[in-house]
């Protein structure tokens, strides 16, 4: 660490290869058995934790966790574009958790029931409604995108990576919804697409 003083708030620990080392065999065993799918991960973590101390297996599965870690971190000061793509990544999280928060009106977006399987309905119907949402704007900004491309404007394949489905301006979380099903069911094709500085009618 001190060829790299830079990076010595991110990398306080030194990594124990022996411990590692001495436990490969099992780790690899572990690894199989989840693999394979002889056992969950919720049950190896039980069973790595249901002893009053820390046995050693834990330990080095641990200890490799911080391995893995360290390299992740090196990976990300390295390369400019993993750097990119992760944060690309965490933007589009954040913006579905906009997203459900948006969705959710109700008791501040919390949710409340003290039965588990109240709590799992309600749970169900805000993953429906924002599925729902997301396939909506996917149609649409697909549409926006060819319309785009048949008017002559320069589309870039990598600028379609900054965007994604998660918007709700457009969408009015309040008042009521009058759903004509003989209307939708005659309907052909999309709904006309809104035109930049028009006024609608």
């Amino acid at each position: 660490m001190q060829r790299y003083p830079r990076l010595q708030a991110q990398l306080t620990y030194r990594i124990n290869r022996p411990r590692i080392l001495d436990w490969w065999d099992e780790i690899l065993r572990a690894a199989g058995s989840l693999t394979l799918g002889w056992v969950t991960a919720s049950l190896l973590v039980q069973k790595l934790q249901a002893y009053p101390q820390q046995n050693a297996l834990a330990r080095a599965l641990q200890e490799y966790g911080r391995l893995v870690r360290t390299l992740h971190i090196i990976r990300w000061y390295a390369h400019t574009e993993d750097r990119r793509r992760i944060m690309r990544q965490l933007n589009k999280g954040e913006a579905l958790h906009d997203l459900r928060a948006a969705v959710v009106i109700a008791n501040k977006g919390h949710l409340r029931h003290p039965r588990g399987e109240h709590l799992a309905h309600q749970a169900s119907c805000l993953n429906l409604v924002t599925n729902a949402v997301i396939v909506w704007n996917t149609v649409y900004m697909a549409a926006v995108v060819e319309q785009l491309k048949q008017e002559g404007y320069p589309v870039q394949e990598s600028d379609l990576a900054h965007i994604w489905p998660t918007r709700y301006a457009h969408i009015n979380v309040y008042g009521k919804y009058h759903f004509n099903l003989d209307e939708a069911r005659r309907r052909q094709g999309l709904r006309p697409l809104r035109q930049p500085g028009r006024k609608e009618s």
